[in-house]
């Protein structure tokens, strides 16, 4: 039965593998996932993954965000799964219905999220970046846009913010993932943040997100563990 600290996905956001694995001693059982990005993973290569299963007490969400043709990211998705992570992500714009033809004996459990929009960016820097100004305009427009693409493409969920999950749920079921970033616990909001789609973790919940990532909050904190306890009890508020 899943529990509120495993609604918890802890970044890993450190530059090496002792840095990294201290926290990961620190914070087993306390959270549900641990996020290994790309800062970790290029510095530290598949070895940390391997120490992060040795140690148990919390699964791995490999946030590598894949994009590339086609082919390449069946690949790398396929070299992914040999070490178990819970989750695997690619960029929306990798999405294909490729991921359709990857095997479940060679996925195994290892599910795949596509990140719609990065909740950093607002309007303004999507229509630098390209984006249709209609469609920057309205990015919750976009980001179901986008789901939809991921759910067709065969992706088991996706990345959003929380202010948009409530809107997935209602387009694609309960069980398309929902993974939210921008989660601020109500104890830590601050101004000047640099995630523009926040929402507190009890909101994301209510709306209906499956799991959290939450970093600044737990890491920053002078014990982190009681941290992620805290942050779970406010979880288990929204229940």
């Amino acid at each position: 039965m899943k529990t509120p600290k495993d609604y918890i996905i802890f970044p890993l956001d450190l530059p090496d593998y002792e840095q990294a694995l201290g926290m990961v001693d620190r914070l087993r059982g306390h959270v549900g996932l641990f996020k290994v990005g790309l800062e970790l993973f290029i510095a530290e290569g598949p070895k940390v993954l391997e120490a992060i299963r040795s140690r148990g007490g919390a699964g791995i969400f490999l946030d590598l965000k894949l994009n590339d043709i086609p082919a390449t990211v069946k690949r790398a998705l396929s070299a992914s799964a040999r070490y178990q992570p819970h989750f695997v992500t690619i960029h929306a714009e990798a999405m294909d219905p490729i991921l359709e033809e990857i095997p479940d004996d060679i996925m195994g459990s290892t599910r795949i999220l596509a990140v719609t929009v990065l909740t950093s960016l607002h309007s303004d820097k999507l229509i630098r970046f390209g984006c249709d100004p209609r469609l920057a305009a309205d990015i919750p427009a976009l980001v179901l846009m986008r789901a939809r693409a991921a759910k067709e493409a065969g992706c088991h969920g996706v990345v959003c913010s929380g202010q948009e999950v409530r809107a997935i749920k209602a387009a694609f079921g309960p069980g398309f993932i929902a993974v939210t970033p921008g989660i601020r616990p109500a104890w830590s909001m601050v101004a000047g943040d640099d995630q523009k789609r926040i929402v507190t973790a009890a909101e994301a919940v209510r709306l209906g997100a499956d799991y959290l990532v939450v970093g600044r909050p737990i890491r920053d904190a002078a014990d982190p563990a009681e941290a992620a306890d805290r942050l779970a009890e406010e979880i288990a508020s929204a229940l």
